[in-house]
């Protein structure tokens, strides 16, 4: 058994999309997740419109928190 590591920033290259994915992996059993996060993703050197600010971060964090627990799994 591999882990499955999901890279959602990456994998849309937008912010906004990161979530939404990186909820999915959660679901489909990912055992981790790779995602950037930057304090000003516009003025990041490189993968900014794929960053997600602290802010964003946490709250996803948050929102990832209660889908695993959702789906058996933990954080």
């Amino acid at each position: 058994h591999l882990p499955v590591v999901a890279d959602p920033a990456h994998g849309t290259g937008k912010w906004n999309l990161v979530g939404p994915i990186a909820k999915a992996a959660v679901a489909a059993g990912a055992d981790a997740l790779m995602i950037e996060v930057h304090t000003d993703p516009e003025h990041a050197m490189s993968d900014g419109a794929q960053s997600l600010t602290p802010k964003r971060f946490t709250q996803l964090m948050n929102e990832l928190g209660a889908l695993a627990t959702a789906v058996g799994r933990e954080m």
